[in-house]
């Protein structure tokens, strides 16, 4: 995709985005309260534990859904999602990278309290960045709480929060079933998660139940189906190959959808669609091809790589490995027609993954574990078309590993504000996120005392995280590595 073109759909995409927010910016564009376009349909009131489906989307950017205005790009089904519910434009997760902002989610904590730092891989790695092998067991997390309040618990697609050196099964994290890839256990493809989905829904009809739907697209390698390509052949090469990929998890999202429909369950089911961070970065040519560990969970035959990742974060600075917006700001859409009001696009009140556990609860009935303490809040009510005050600040850790002998970078949001702080060379940048979305103008001179304040704010939140990971997060013949290397320095 060349420059005039990404800029094209970043420009059409904010063209969307200032016709939903116009009337929504008009009276005061920094209040706290929730602010939304006119609600076509005032929600009912909500029965007990409803059914919950988490679909959590890969590499999907902001900009990739034809509602935010991509104009090429047809997703009529996450569309349906948004029409039937509610949106919230200022969801960000808690990491631009998989393995950390999934933990996060599943934890409701930020990755670094548990030293999930940055993509799960190899113990080189993990021992570079100061990394768990995998997400401990013993951690509060979304199917143990949902379980806790009488749900059927499942998981189904991406895992990637550990899968080597005797990492455990999801099924050890509380799930009653699980079919995964880059995971332990049962496996799956790229294209039956959907239909697991299916099955388990159809099994479990007459009790709730939870599903984290963890779906492939549009991490490499691009798997997109003959017919969505054909669909899309009027595009060029890198286009039509992503956009036939965001058509094929359309479509599919779909069959889910119409299986609720069938089974007399979507106005009790809570359905949530995000990402786990922003877009890829399109490569070069020479990544054409991503390679072939992936062929025998993929329906196609050919591993397209990151030569057709042409996502769009909108004109969002930054994509997937950015801690700016492009990286951390993704679609969050709401659908939940027993309580969630229809049409509403909330665009200032400000939600963040770790909200997803402690709402989940919430919205199930479930009593948290004593001791537990979220670093998000509940905003059920929000949800519900209510309005929710941030009680705290959001956090973010982007490390750059030992090798590197850099101090990691560390940022902060409170209300519109977002300040990042560079210790390598003790340098900051502060942006206002609510007048300048795109954060091209660093203000951090104007504002000397907001910086102060800020900056404090982030090394003392530094200070609360664990220097290394708890040793039941990390693999039986690492552990013995360490010790033998510390025994080496001792007798030196």
């Amino acid at each position: 995709m060349n420059l005039i073109r990404k800029k094209i759909i970043a420009t059409l995409s904010l063209a969307a985005l200032s016709l939903t927010c116009s009337n929504s910016f008009a009276n005061d564009r920094f209040t706290e309260h929730s602010t939304s376009t006119k609600v076509s349909k005032i929600a009912k009131v909500a029965p007990s534990k409803p059914n919950i489906i988490f679909i959590f989307a890969d590499d999907f950017g902001w900009g990739d859904i034809s509602k935010h205005g991509h104009p090429d790009i047809r997703t009529p089904n996450i569309d349906r999602l948004a029409n039937e519910g509610s949106e919230f434009y200022q969801f960000s997760v808690s990491n631009p990278v998989c393995s950390p902002s999934r933990a996060a989610a599943m934890t409701g904590l930020y990755p670094s309290r548990t030293s999930i730092h940055r993509h799960l891989s190899g113990f080189e790695h993990h021992e570079n960045f100061s990394m768990a092998d995998w997400l401990d067991t013993e951690e509060v997390n979304m199917p143990k709480v949902m379980k806790s309040a009488g749900y059927k618990t499942a998981h189904f697609g991406k895992w990637h929060m550990g899968n080597n050196g005797g990492a455990p099964e999801p099924v050890e994290y509380g799930y009653d079933e699980a079919k995964v890839f880059n995971g332990n256990g049962p496996q799956t493809t790229f294209a039956d998660l959907y239909d697991d989905a299916v099955d388990f829904m159809q099994r479990n009809k007459d009790e709730p139940f939870f599903i984290n739907l963890w779906i492939h697209e549009t991490h490499t390698p691009h798997d997109p189906s003959k017919k969505s390509l054909e669909k899309y052949k009027h595009l060029n090469e890198q286009d039509r190959v992503y956009a036939a990929v965001v058509d094929g998890a359309d479509v599919r999202i779909g069959k889910v959808l119409k299986a609720l429909d069938d089974l007399n369950l979507t106005d009790n089911t809570l359905v949530v669609f995000s990402s786990d961070n922003g877009p890829e970065h399109t490569g070069t040519e020479k990544d054409k091809r991503h390679g072939d560990g992936k062929l025998n969970i993929m329906q196609g035959p050919y591993p397209f790589g990151k030569y057709y990742s042409t996502g769009s974060s909108a004109g969002l600075r930054g994509g997937k490995r950015d801690t700016y917006e492009g990286g951390l700001r993704v679609p969050f859409i709401v659908r939940w027609p027993a309580a969630v009001p229809v049409g509403r696009v909330d665009t200032q009140s400000i939600v963040t993954a770790v909200d997803l556990l402690p709402t989940f609860a919430e919205a199930a009935g479930a009593t948290l574990p004593e001791g537990y303490k979220s670093d998000g809040q509940s905003v059920l009510s929000l949800l519900k078309g209510g309005t929710s005050k941030r009680e705290k600040p959001m956090f973010w850790e982007w490390r750059y590993g030992k090798s590197d002998g850099k101090e990691p970078m560390l940022a902060v949001r409170e209300g519109p504000w977002k300040l990042f702080v560079h210790q390598h060379n003790n340098s900051v940048e502060l942006y206002n996120v609510m007048l300048d979305r795109n954060e091209t103008r660093d203000v951090s001179e104007l504002h000397p005392e907001m910086v102060k304040s800020m900056k404090a704010l982030a090394l003392d939140w530094k200070k609360t995280l664990p220097v290394e990971p708890r040793p039941n997060a990390v693999s039986e013949s690492r552990l013995k590595k360490s010790v033998k290397m510390k025994n080496k320095h001792t007798k030196a």
